[in-house]
């Protein structure tokens, strides 16, 4: 009896041979890590490259170059590029996708194993091979629709690069304390931890959790004091922890 033909196996399949155009971190990351994962890789190539046969370019350059950059690929090589907050658009009329690693890359050894990867595509088999790059990697594939890419993008600008902007603020008010930045990085790994575990409301600790406006008032004297240029921040930041405070009262006495 014939055996049944099966679907072949994400590892049976041929790796797709990917060109990686723009040498920038993100570029030399990632195709350190498809080679690492088994795919013939060629680049990063310089903008301008025309990814002869690739099977796919993935453009890793500033969203304003995503147009210019997809141009000059020759016909019938998928275009990709790597942009959170830009759409298919920039793509043209090429088939292509777009594969979003939602974490902070900052040199070339990083791993993406366990981040997420916005992904969309124009074709199905676009779309496939998104799927099938990211979950490589090691990656969790989401779809993120075209209307939603600002505010997915704006999202991670968030948790991750305004996080930093804020630690900087604290290091600069420590420092004139006498206290390093090394002793802020257990609480705020400890203040991350928490949040992953627990959610925003359950992991809010501190004087504005505890309804203590005598301190928050006293702080906000000491920042207007010794850095006045934050006091903007400050305020803006209390009003939303006090709010989140607030929540989290409500909930426990329903």
């Amino acid at each position: 009896m014939r055996e049944l033909e099966r679907e072949p196996s994400l590892s049976a399949r041929p790796r797709a041979r990917v060109a990686i155009v723009g040498a920038g971190r993100l570029g030399t990351a990632l195709g350190g890590a498809l080679r690492a994962a088994g795919y013939e890789v060629s680049g990063p190539l310089a903008r301008g490259a025309t990814a002869a046969g690739a099977d796919l370019a993935l453009l890793c350059v500033p969203d304003a170059e995503i147009a210019a950059a997809a141009r000059p690929i020759e016909p019938g090589v998928l275009v990709g590029h790597c942009s959170g907050a830009t759409g298919l658009g920039a793509l043209g009329a090429r088939e292509g996708l777009s594969l979003h690693p939602l974490m902070a890359v900052v040199g070339p050894e990083a791993s993406f194993a366990g981040a997420g990867a916005a992904i969309a595509a124009n074709s199905p088999r676009a779309l496939g091979l998104a799927r099938e790059l990211a979950e490589a990697l090691g990656m969790v594939a989401v779809e993120v629709a075209e209307r939603d890419r600002p505010v997915y993008h704006a999202a991670a600008s968030i948790a991750s690069n305004f996080l930093v902007t804020l630690e900087a603020a604290a290091e600069r008010l420590a420092a004139q304390a006498g206290v390093g930045r090394e002793l802020l990085v257990p609480l705020v790994r400890a203040s991350v931890e928490n949040w992953a575990r627990l959610g925003s409301e359950r992991a809010l600790t501190g004087p504005l959790a505890r309804g203590d406006e005598a301190t928050v008032a006293a702080q906000r004297e000491a920042v207007l004091d010794r850095a006045p240029d934050l006091i903007v921040l400050f305020d803006a930041l209390v009003q939303a922890t006090r709010a989140l405070a607030g929540g989290r009262r409500e909930a426990a006495a329903a």
